[in-house]
């Protein structure tokens, strides 16, 4: 059994698709929980409390602990007060789920500064100032979990969202290092890449994907990650439709010049250089 019971889990973006299933699911092992949604829409306009209280009520018709949050995110106040909550609810805070995330997508041409202004804030933003909240706790009692929620769409592209996948893998960036800094405090950070059918991703499933790619399937992953069993740290592993995989960035074998190569010289070895072919796992060339 994962061991979530009486952690204290802050989902942002729980009010409805994945972070409600999050909800639930750590609720139903014990977990107390912080529902944290500003209730509006796909684009991330208007706002409203009925869907974080509805997931509230759901897991506490179960039996379960929750609390709702409104609070926006994509500001340092909104990310600081989902902490607050947690801490003025339950005393403490243990797991972040940085789940919130809006949709403006568009291509790149025709993007404007307020829609590519916008995604970033909520997703990157939101999960740097939620982090950041709880970060001091974390430190002070030695222990936590942070889970970022990545995508595809970050890590391989996709068509019309060049501000989501940007920020998605700006995640990524920030729990590398996150996880080299957390090491010392027992703090882990992982990230977890979903294909689910959800609100955000509805326009792309028929009626069977939408049964194949049940958000339900992702739950489970988050909270292992969110469990006290977990002790790895700095992992991407993708979740759908029953298939889970971790994904690593390799670094290929390369070439080495003993002097500065001309243009020409690359090349002429430019089929070596980017031959990904035996490319080793493990951290890229000049780390430590």
């Amino acid at each position: 059994m994962a061991g979530v019971e009486g952690r204290v889990v802050a989902i942002t973006g729980a009010g409805g698709g994945l972070g409600r299933q999050h909800a639930l699911l750590f609720a139903s092992r014990g977990a107390k929980v912080v529902i944290n949604d500003l209730g509006g829409s796909r684009d991330g306009t208007g706002a409203g409390s009925a869907m974080a209280d509805q997931v509230v009520e759901e897991i506490k018709a179960a039996g379960g602990e929750a609390v709702a949050n409104y609070d926006n995110v994509a500001t340092e106040e909104g990310g600081a007060a989902v902490i607050q909550t947690a801490l003025d609810t339950f005393g403490r805070i243990d797991v972040v789920v940085n789940n919130a995330g809006i949709l403006r997508d568009g291509t790149f041409h025709k993007m404007t500064v307020d829609s590519w202004d916008s995604v970033l804030k909520v997703h990157l933003y939101g999960s740097y100032n939620v982090t950041r909240a709880a970060w001091p706790h974390f430190r002070d009692q030695s222990s936590g979990k942070v889970i970022m929620t990545t995508s595809t769409s970050g890590l391989y592209g996709n068509f019309g969202q060049v501000n989501y996948g940007a920020a998605k893998l700006g995640m990524v960036g920030m729990m590398n290092s996150l996880a080299m800094e957390g090491a010392k405090y027992n703090i882990k950070v992982n990230s977890v890449a979903p294909i689910a059918a959800t609100r955000m991703t509805e326009d792309l499933f028929n009626d069977e994907m939408l049964k194949q790619f049940d958000p339900a399937y992702v739950s489970p992953l988050v909270v292992h990650l969110g469990s006290d069993e977990m002790t790895d740290s700095g992992w991407i592993v993708l979740a759908g439709a029953g298939q889970y995989a971790r994904v690593h960035f390799s670094q290929a074998n390369g070439v080495h010049f003993d002097e500065v190569p001309t243009p020409e010289a690359l090349g002429e070895k430019w089929d070596q250089i980017t031959d990904m072919t035996g490319a080793p796992l493990g951290k890229p060339f000049g780390t430590e």
